[in-house]
Parts: structure tokens; sequence; C-alpha cells
């Protein structure tokens, strides 16, 4: 994960800070400024920086870092050599502040140390004067505030970096979290109306010779159920729902015309939030579609029971049964929607004595 290089700033407000103190001590005439070198080498500090920072805008390769490193520190010395104002030094904390991001802590505190030791080895007799220890001290000061602003620089770096990754899974849970519910409604949505139309093809070939009109009957109930296919699928692709959902006239709707499908429902809907009523619808769904495909039932027996506590949708069929234990996607698409509605499945069936479907969620929260 990318992110910016921490504190960019730092370097160029020294230099400038420099540049301010060499350029007032050339005009005042206090101590020896050689104003061009002195401008010549902050320009090219700066210059360093921007190369650098451009070239590797994240994290420099320790080998160049420390070949800049080197560099740098020639040219602290050579600034602090023509500034006349003596506040060049202050360029020397730039070291450890630098090796911290390229090599970590223990580097820069060997710089800030090695710094101490450089600046108390260039003071002759530091020791005996007031004022030279305090310069001393307000140095050693200053590096430890640099190393520790470092520290923080890249503490919350790391931070930054692991709050966007923390975003970068949310987002990719999310859109597998998406993905998987256009899926399930794909499958619930397409697999029955497919189913229905199977069926109902199957019928009218089957009526062609017999029953001409029964078998255009069913053709022109294929035609129906391929549009409302179509329909499901453009409103599961983009998510939109022109009405509050109503689950009485969805099943209504689900087994219209169909007379091997029957629905009762009891309660009021309104106890029951939008999820669950179209957990319930789903599963309903489900239960029809396998019903005809795999039971190859004859009656299909669905009923609502919207109780004050609970909610219970019962999916019965006279069909040809199955094995406990084989189950498809199907079926593991609806016991997902119903464990995220806090509900559970229940499968009753055998082979030769038909299905049994139950479907339980609990009253959570009213619409």
């Amino acid at each position: 994960m990318r992110t910016s290089r921490p504190a960019p700033w730092v370097s160029p407000v020294l230099c400038a800070a420099v540049l301010v103190a060499g350029v007032y001590a050339a005009m005042a005439g206090i101590g020896t400024t050689a104003l061009p070198l002195l401008i010549g080498g902050l320009v090219a500090l700066v210059g360093l920086d921007l190369a650098e920072h451009r070239r590797y805008p994240v994290q420099t390769p320790h080998r160049v870092a420390a070949v800049l490193l080197v560099l740098r520190a020639v040219l602290y010395a050579g600034v602090a050599f023509v500034d006349g104002s003596g506040l060049a030094r202050v360029l020397f904390l730039l070291l450890p502040f630098t090796a911290y991001f390229a090599f970590g802590q223990t580097t820069a505190i060997v710089l800030g140390v090695a710094c101490v030791g450089l600046a108390a080895v260039s003071t002759p007799g530091w020791y005996a004067e007031v004022e030279k220890v305090s310069d001393l001290v307000m140095f050693t000061v200053g590096l430890v505030l640099t190393i520790a602003m470092a520290a923080v620089a890249v503490r919350e770096r790391q931070g930054r970096i692991r709050l966007q990754e923390s975003h970068r899974q949310v987002a990719e849970l999310s859109a597998a979290a998406e993905r998987s519910r256009v899926a399930r409604d794909l499958h619930d949505d397409l697999g029955h109306h497919l189913t229905a139309i199977v069926v109902l093809l199957e019928k009218a070939t089957a009526f062609r010779d017999r029953d001409a009109a029964a078998a255009q009957q069913a053709v022109e109930d294929a035609e129906r159920s391929a549009r409302r296919a179509l329909t499901d699928v453009r409103e599961s692709v983009r998510s939109l729902r022109s009405a509050p959902f109503g689950l009485a006239p969805a099943l209504d709707d689900l087994v219209g015309g169909q007379a091997d499908v029957t629905v009762a429902i009891n309660g009021d809907e309104d106890a029951y939030d939008v999820a669950a009523l179209q957990t319930l619808y789903r599963a309903a769904q489900e239960g029809i579609t396998n019903s005809r495909r795999h039971a190859k039932a004859s009656r299909i027996a669905v009923s609502v029971d919207l109780a004050p506590a609970q909610a219970k949708l019962t999916v019965a069929d006279d069909g040809r049964g199955f094995t406990r234990g084989r189950e498809g996607f199907g079926l593991v698409g609806m016991r997902e929607r119903v464990e995220l509605a806090g509900g559970r499945v229940d499968i009753d069936s055998a082979p030769g004595a038909g299905t049994r479907l139950t479907v339980t969620i609990p009253q959570r929260t009213a619409r």
C-alpha cells in the first residue's frame, strides 16, 4: 500500500531559516559569511531533497539512502563552514531525522550521538564557557526532539497504511458480499423461472397432439414466465425496487396461474422488516423450484404463518424426496439468507416420501 513520504517539509524549512540567518549575518557584518557559497549549498540541499522525493516518493532504497546521507553530511559541513551566523549547524539535525526513515530508530540514535560528539569536538573548551555549554545542550535537545518527531511521523504513516489496508479489506468484503447476494438473486430468480419454463414446454410437447388448446396455454404461460425472469434479472442486477415489498403479492405473482401450487398466508406482514419478508419469499421460490426440478412433484403447498414471535414458511410437496446431506447451491444460498436474518432452515425428506421445507425467522424489527 503506497503512501506519501513523511514530513517532507522539515528540510526546506530549516534551509530557509539558515538562509535568512546567513543573509542577515552578511548584511550586519556578523562573522564571515560567503553568501554565494551559502546560497549555492542550500539550493543544492533543497534540489537533492526534491530529486530524491520525485525519484522515490515512498521509500528510498537502502544503498541509495546511504549515499545520499553521506552527500548531505558533506553539504551540511560545507554550508556550516561558510555561514558566519553559526545557525547552519542545525542542519545536522536532519541527519538522524532522515536516517530514521531509511534505516530505523537505532541508526538515527547512533547518528544523533555522533552529531553531539562532533559538535563537542569542534568547539574547543566548550566545557569552560556557559554560553557554549548552553549551545551544546540546546543542540542535544534539538536532536532528541528531531528523532522523536521522526518516530511520530513514521508511526503516523504506518497507521495511515493500516487504515488504508483496512479500507481496502472492507471494500473487498463488501464487494464479495454483494457478489454473493447478486449470485443468490440470479440463481433464485432465473432458476425458478427457467424451471417453470421447462415444465411448461414439456407440457406443451406432451399435449401438442392430444390437446392443442392446453399446449397453446402452456406455451403462453412459458412466455409469461420468461418475461418475468427478464424483469427479475434486471431488478437484481440494478438493485432497483420500484415499490415497497409485499410478501403476499409477491407470492401470488410467483405462483400465479400454476394450478399445482397453493398458497396460504396468515398474520400481519407489518410486524416484520422487509429483509425478513424477502428472505421468506426467496425461500418459497427456492422450495417451489426444487419441488419441480428435482422432486417431480404434482402438488406443492406453500403456507406462511406470520405470528407475533416468529414467521414460519412451509413448502411441502408430494414428490420423490431425497436423501439428507445432498444439497446444491440453491439450498446453501437459502441457508445463508436465513441465517443472516437470524432464522433457521429445517428439511424433512426421504426417498419416496416427499419433502417438507420449513423456514423460521424471529420477529426482530418492525417496518
